[in-house]
């Protein structure tokens, strides 16, 4: 059984699932080696099925990311499914979420190109303490925390990204200083684990938890963001932070490319290894 696992090279950071999966997946029977999204070398023509685990730079490239998913989806099975990836490359997601009845971390969308200023916002939103981020982003890319008196750099770099591309502007949880911000990582039909995520702004680099049990109202809410989408998931990471009122919200769903934090959780590394043998076998 063979199996392409898309990547990106360089990696913009290290991906400690790599290698652990590369082996797991070899114990199943699944001969599957690396390969650049966007290696011209690489034919996403031929008939292999791919598996996309860290094509992390393919937000500085967004319609080739595009393409290329359509061609590999084409070509043979691909895992998440294009038709999945397509749809949660853009952070609007949150907003269609909201509409769902899905809590949220309050969110507001700033189109590229808009004149929204970033106090009128703010005082629109009642928000003093804000995080502005580009709305197709990975990792802390472009991410940054302002409060009321840094609210004038809030304004440069709103604009400064507002003039290539769509901005989020939320308000900072402070819970993800304490409870923190929680990753629960769904494999092949549940939740596996959970890891604490503390905040991370520019070139930050990650930092989280060993793996932790998930807690059941976090639980609740990441089988009610997923539930539309259960049937076609290998894998997906719903990121919840707890508002004021102590109640978890949601502040990503991560079904493209996320980190599965399967060194914190050799259970979940066999599941999705098992998962995927499983689907090249047809099963």
């Amino acid at each position: 059984m063979r199996l392409r696992i898309a990547t990106c090279r360089p990696l913009p950071e290290p991906d400690l699932d790599e290698e652990l999966l590369l082996t797991a997946l070899c114990t199943h029977g699944v001969e599957a080696r690396m390969a650049g999204w966007n290696d011209p070398a690489e034919d996403w023509d031929q008939r292999v099925p791919t598996l996309i685990r860290s094509t992390w730079d393919y937000i500085h490239a967004v319609q080739a990311f595009e393409r290329w998913v359509a061609r590999a989806a084409a070509a043979a099975p691909l895992w998440n499914p294009a038709r999945v990836v397509l749809q949660n490359l853009h952070k609007r997601y949150l907003l269609e979420l909201e509409a769902r009845g899905v809590p949220i971390v309050p969110t507001a969308l700033v189109q590229r190109g808009s004149d929204a200023t970033l106090a009128a916002l703010c005082a629109r939103r009642g928000w003093e303490d804000v995080v502005v981020k580009p709305a197709v982003g990975a990792g802390s890319f472009g991410t940054l925390r302002f409060q009321g008196g840094d609210l004038a750099a809030g304004e440069r770099h709103l604009r400064a990204l507002a003039a290539e591309r769509d901005v989020l502007v939320q308000p900072y949880e402070p819970s993800v200083e304490g409870h923190g911000e929680r990753a629960l990582v769904w494999i092949d039909g549940r939740f596996t684990h959970a890891v604490r995520k503390t905040p991370r702004f520019g070139h930050d680099p990650e930092r989280v938890s060993e793996a932790l049990p998930i807690e059941a109202s976090e639980r609740a809410l990441g089988e009610r963001a997923l539930a539309p989408l259960v049937d076609e998931l290998l894998y997906a990471r719903v990121d919840v932070a707890r508002g004021v009122d102590g109640a978890p919200r949601v502040m990503e769903l991560e079904l493209v490319e996320p980190s599965l934090f399967l060194l914190q959780h050799p259970p979940a590394l066999e599941r999705l290894a098992a998962g995927v043998a499983r689907r090249l076998h047809g099963r």
